[in-house]
């Protein structure tokens, strides 16, 4: 328990059946829930605007939206480097530090909602240093792969990421119903409009404790801190964590390292936002930032003296093999779309069906409430539930069938499902009584989230076999931290659409994407000929 690993020789199998199975299992279940943590942090700003605006804080629709598109962009960036923290520090002392700095946003939210008053700018600090939550992806799998043989790693990492994602369904059930309650104590506030929780609505002039959605991850976070450090191993061996530094010197490691991607993801912010919200005003594309702040990440960690820049040098391998370029579009398909869509879900129910769109003059408006709407907070779980729960099934599935034959399959499912959501959103948009078109639309954004799921699975499966041992772990990292930008991208474009009438427009750019990736996942691995086939 909690001490070095060495001689990790998991591909032979009788060293796997007496001694690596015990130990990688014990530290996938303290991993799991870790990252759950992790994402409920990350993105629980998509549950709390929503309250938020029930509760007639003094914020534009559109300025809460930029909460979830400032922690999906710092999230997205500080997987860049999450992805190499294994190899440097270790897989305990990551696991342990990374979870342990989750406490710091979730405790500021939960000052921060307790007071009417709190400036917007003070929810932006929040949700930029909730991005360590999504960061945590990437080092978390990353581990995880060093641990199992190739055999399994479908199901392992199936498993791990899966049920770590688990934390953006748990968040949305847990967040409303622990504010119907004065768990931590501290003044309620009164409901402006009807709110809901999974069982139920909750009609406007109920007494809520917002405060409590941040205050009640330490609850998870402080024990599981413990764990981490006292049930979790660093792997010593040659091609994973040979020169890991003491505790106290990874830590500080990884301190820089998350440093520098909080540096360039508050850079690219800067240049997108608008300068009412405390960016520049300049309002820079934001597909000509992304590629900036990617870039000046990768670069400022290779920047970084000694030892810790040589081990970068040599994960940086990666970035000369042709699959990781083919896999970072396949999984920002998969996982950047179930990110995504997890993170903007419950806002665009609220927007879209939560208001009667009623012509004015000729002109349409969106600011009626609509007394017939669904509640966001009963409805806005299901998708990333089933989107968590079937993970591990795509990656056992992908085990027995191939990794590209899985994911070919749940790609067309995703280009029918994302244009039939097009058009249930833009018939609700323009209607007044939005409602009736609501299940059609939640069905089919179900169907939708079920196949990122399963396509989750089938990617991690072949990125486990494309890859040597080496330079597996750091490919599935930095996979995870290019597709990790659609929560950024995703609430993104869906506030800009909204904003400007048709948000049926983002689910059409997603559909071609998807088209797009088809067209790579034959290319690469089932086209007669191809690198590797069906891996």
């Amino acid at each position: 328990m909690g001490q070095d690993l060495r001689n990790w020789n998991i591909e032979d199998e009788g060293y796997w059946s007496s001694t690596g199975k015990a130990i990688a299992t014990r530290n996938l279940w303290i991993s799991i829930p870790s990252l759950l943590c992790g994402f409920a942090v990350w993105l629980y700003w998509g549950i709390i605007t929503v309250q938020m605006i029930n509760l007639g804080f003094g914020f534009e629709k559109s300025e809460l939206f930029t909460l979830a598109a400032i922690a999906g962009l710092t999230g997205a960036t500080l997987r860049i480097p999450s992805t190499f923290f294994i190899r440097i520090a270790g897989g305990r002392n990551t696991i342990f530090f990374t979870t342990a700095l989750l406490m710091i946003p979730a405790v500021g939210a939960g000052f921060a909602l307790q007071n009417p008053d709190t400036p917007l700018w003070h929810f932006q600090i929040l949700a930029f240093l909730s991005g360590i939550g999504g960061g945590n992806f990437s080092s978390s799998m990353s581990n995880i792969s060093f641990f199992y043989p190739k055999k399994v790693q479908g199901y392992a990492l199936g498993m791990n990421a899966g049920l770590g994602n688990f934390g953006v369904t748990t968040m949305q059930i847990l967040i409303p119903l622990v504010m119907t309650f004065g768990l931590f104590g501290g003044e309620s506030r009164t409901l402006v409009n009807t709110s809901g929780t999974l069982i139920g609505k909750i009609p406007a002039g109920t007494e809520t404790f917002i405060h409590n959605a941040g205050f009640v991850w330490l609850l998870f976070l402080v024990p599981l801190a413990f764990l981490g450090w006292f049930g979790m191993n660093n792997i010593r061996d040659e091609h994973v964590s040979p020169d890991i530094p003491n505790p106290v010197g990874a830590f500080a490691t990884i301190s820089g390292m998350l440093f520098i991607g909080f540096v360039t993801a508050a850079f690219g912010l800067w240049l997108l936002l608008p300068a009412t919200v405390g960016g520049s005003g300049f309002m820079v594309s934001k597909w000509i930032v992304l590629p900036i702040v990617i870039a000046l990440t990768v670069l400022g960690l290779k920047m970084i003296p000694g030892a810790v820049g040589q081990n970068l040098s040599r994960q940086y391998r990666i970035f000369g093999n042709k699959h990781t370029w083919a896999m970072t579009v396949i999984y920002t398909m998969t996982f950047g779309s179930f990110i995504g869509y997890s993170a903007a879900l419950a806002l665009t129910i609220k927007v879209v069906f939560g208001f009667s769109h009623l012509e004015v003059d000729g002109l349409l408006t969106h600011d009626t409430v609509n007394p017939n709407g669904p509640s966001a907070l009963m409805f806005a779980w299901m998708g990333p539930f089933i989107g968590a729960l079937i993970r591990p099934i795509g990656g056992m599935m992908a085990d027995k069938l191939g990794g590209a034959r899985v994911t070919q399959w749940i790609s067309i499912v995703m280009v029918a499902s994302a244009l039939g959501v097009a058009y249930f959103i833009q018939q609700a948009y323009a209607s007044a009584t939005p409602e009736q078109y609501f299940y059609p639309f939640l069905g089919l954004f179900l169907i939708l989230f079920a196949a990122t799921g399963i396509g989750n699975g089938s990617t991690f499966r072949t990125i486990a076999v494309v890859f040597d041992k080496e330079q597996a772990g750091p490919a599935l990292g930095w996979t995870a931290a290019v597709a990790a930008y659609g929560a950024f991208i995703i609430p993104k474009v869906f506030g800009e659409q909204l904003k400007a009438g048709s948000p049926e427009y983002a689910l059409y750019g997603f559909a071609v994407f998807y088209a797009v990736c088809i067209a790579i996942n034959w290319w690469f691995y089932l086209r007669p000929g191809a690198y590797v086939k069906n891996p």
